[in-house]
């Protein structure tokens, strides 16, 4: 016993024991109290059922119940409803007894039960970032937050790379304000590969913090392997790894989704699809089904990596290789709990799979994860802050608009300029117009964001691509993507693993109208569907092509289709980028490997056609760049050459080649000068600095085609 559990609140003490048979915390839970307990602001990593949520809760709750609170006591963010409504009773569980009121607070509450009278405030205040935004100018309801002494934020990893992550920043920074000291934070999160730098994320100008992190024992851990390349016989194969058991199936997007489940379907017993374009009733449905008795399977994206308690499971199905460690370790993490190893089956297509596969599972036994990079030039969102400024005050002025944003921690690593540049071209496209030195919304500004009194401007997060599926009663069904249903969406096509068949599009309302059945003939598709592998898994695959054999122990048809794929390439270097020739349609190609992912190999690709010239026929994947009819002779030499000039190359000089990416990307975007816009691309899209800095020092090999003598580095 180490002596916290029986100092806690008498009546948390009481829920501990009869909710869940604890005398006693757990390590993680000790360790997250005591520093809790100093004022530090908490980062506590630990898998999915690692306890990182009690560990949140538990000094929390203590607090408020020892000292009381007057208003909003803490605050749970979290980046999906599904999720609050998930944790939403786990909450309850802990703070009912105690005699604690939780609220939630989202978009698919009814106004009337998202709300609370005066002097009535909830303690705990569930609530997504966009509505917090929105709960902010609410007058009354925003001055109760400001006793607020905790915020937890959930699934912390989900927000730091993307927009939604600088918006949770200003959010917590104008909480803040209103609470008039710093509220203290603490994250919870799986596995990252730079924790120390996302705490210091989080934390912003607070220093006095602490990353819990309790590293799980060491466990045996089952995996299986099926490669086959019929995909009937792949299904069949899903059929019968999931007969009779609790599983979930994943895959790597949603189109992929619906394409298993109308696979599986008649196959497989109790069977689901959960993905993020599906209605929450749904997704709902889903997850009770796992949770429930008996067997059931669900078809899933990483809509079900995040913290959704689903239970036991029997088994975790990976169809493909996981994207990223990370994804991979909180796939696993679903399955082996109640003391059993967890067991994740891989369905695969052929040994490049299985090669793909082999990269991710050692580099999770190595613990290389991919570190997190917060976006750097926030200026999506700094429009946004100043378009609610101003609708916030109806009006204002240059002053105030500089002290409220260069104050904000996030916005002061900025350039000095960088409020009057965004002002000055903000009034002259007519976004705002100006009396003397008062600002007010425009022409433009109403016309793009001031529907349904100004609700747009809540999220940073882009919309417009999706229109909303209903049934001719009126019920949601999901979400299509625009360009699925202008290319043919109509006629029949399955969502949700069911058939439906579209009837009519009305995209003024942003809808289609649906009804079940009809032959199941089109595939749903959605734009941006399946992500590329990360750096940290191909520079992997580069590792075991070099060493000429994975970690893994296989058995030995996996084994030789993998030494397979190694005897076809030639032998490789650790590290650098490897090119050789093969024969064209008429001219000779050239193969190089970079093992650099996709989004780099698409840089390198338009850097290159910048170089060399528009017209040159160029494919990319994950691993490598292929070069089509390039010269009758001497195309590997072409490429190096090619790749020599990029390597000359500054960040600053690679960015001027680079076309500026639509502006409409951002949701801001619109109203951002295009010089703003490049900046944002260089700086958060293209990683351009980082990318120009160890290209740089790559080398460059030329591999020797048949027949020719060996060569060696480069300029060698």
């Amino acid at each position: 016993m180490n002596g916290i559990f029986p100092g806690l609140h008498e009546s948390l003490q009481e829920v501990l024991a009869n909710r869940l048979g604890w005398s006693d915390l757990r390590e993680v839970q000790s360790r997250a109290y005591g520093e809790v307990a100093l004022g530090k602001d908490v980062m506590v990593i630990a898998p999915t059922a690692g306890g990182k949520t009690e560990a949140a809760l538990i000094p929390v709750l203590d607090r408020i119940l020892k000292e009381g609170s007057p208003g909003v006591a803490c605050i749970y963010l979290s980046p999906l409803k599904a999720l609050i409504n998930d944790q939403e009773e786990r909450f309850r569980s802990f703070c009912v007894p105690t005699g604690l009121e939780v609220r939630v607070w989202h978009g698919d509450v009814p106004r009337g039960d998202r709300s609370w009278s005066e002097g009535e405030p909830p303690h705990i205040l569930m609530i997504t970032p966009e509505s917090l935004e929105v709960l902010m100018r609410e007058g009354r309801p925003s001055r109760d937050l400001r006793h607020a002494r905790f915020v937890i934020v959930d699934e912390l990893h989900a927000f730091v790379e993307s927009e939604r992550g600088a918006h949770l920043r200003v959010l917590l920074e104008r909480l803040d304000r209103i609470a008039g000291r710093h509220v203290q934070r603490i994250g919870l999160s799986a596995t990252v590969g730079n924790p120390e730098e996302v705490l210091a994320w989080l934390s912003g100008d607070w220093k006095d913090r602490q990353l819990v992190h309790v590293a799980q024992p060491p466990r045996e851990k089952r995996f299986s392997f099926y490669l086959e390349e019929d995909e009937q016989k792949r299904m069949e194969a899903i059929a019968r790894i999931v007969s009779a058991r609790k599983a979930l199936v994943f895959v790597n997007s949603r189109a992929e989704a619906e394409q298993a489940g109308r696979a599986l379907r008649g196959s497989v017993s109790h069977l689901f699809v959960h993905h993020s374009s599906l209605s929450p009733e749904m997704r709902k449905a889903a997850e009770d089904s796992i949770a429930g008795e008996g067997s059931a399977c669900i078809i899933c994206t990483s809509t079900l990596e995040l913290g959704i308690d689903i239970g036991d499971l029997d088994v975790v199905v990976q169809i493909g290789a996981p994207t990223s460690v990370s994804s991979f370790l909180q796939r696993m993490g679903r399955s082996g709990r109640r003391g059993r190893s967890p067991y994740m089956a891989f369905v695969l297509v052929d040994a490049w799979d299985l090669l793909l596969c082999a990269a991710v599972i050692e580099s999770a036994s190595k613990k290389r994860v991919e570190p997190l990079i917060p976006v750097k030039r926030p200026y999506n969102l700094l429009v946004q802050q100043v378009f609610l400024e101003i609708i916030r005050h109806r009006r204002t002025t240059r002053t105030r608009l500089r002290q409220y944003l260069g104050t904000l921690p996030l916005f002061r690593e900025l350039p000095e300029n960088i409020h009057d540049l965004l002002l000055h071209h903000l009034e002259h496209e007519e976004f705002l117009v100006r009396d003397g030195e008062i600002f007010m919304p425009g022409p433009k500004m109403e016309a793009w964001y001031g529907k349904s009194n100004w609700k747009d401007l809540y999220s940073v997060i882009r919309g417009g691509g999706d229109l909303r599926a209903v049934t001719p009663d009126g019920e949601l069904v999901g979400r299509l993507d625009a360009r699925f249903v202008a290319s043919g969406g109509k006629g029949s096509f399955s969502l949700g693993g069911k058939s439906w068949t579209l009837v009519k599009s009305d995209e003024s309302h942003n809808l289609v109208v649906v009804v079940p059945g009809g032959e199941t003939g089109g595939k749903a598709f959605w734009t941006g569907g399946q992500a590329g592998f990360s750096p940290v898994v191909c520079q992997a695959v580069q590792k075991i092509l070099s060493r000429r054999r994975t970690l893994l122990p296989l058995l030995e048809p996996h084994e030789e289709a993998l030494s397979g794929i190694i005897r076809s390439i030639p032998p490789l270097h650790s590290k650098g980028i490897h090119i050789w020739e093969v024969p064209g349609r008429r001219k000779l190609d050239a193969i190089a490997l970079t093992f650099l992912s996709r989004s780099d190999n698409a840089l390198l690709t338009a850097l290159v056609r910048r170089i060399k010239g528009e017209k040159m026929k160029i494919r990319y994947d994950d691993l490598s760049l292929l070069f089509q009819d390039l010269a009758k002779e001497g195309a590997a030499e072409i490429v190096l050459d090619a790749f020599s000039q990029i390597q000359a190359l500054s960040a600053q000089e690679m960015t001027d080649l680079m076309k500026i990416p639509p502006a409409e990307n951002w949701k801001f975007g619109p109203a951002l000068p295009l010089p703003l816009v490049r900046e944002m691309a260089s700086v958060d899209t293209w990683h351009m600095e980082e990318f120009a800095g160890w290209f740089s020092g790559l080398p460059l090999y030329r591999v020797p085609a048949p027949g020719e003598e060996s060569c060696g580095k480069a300029g060698e």
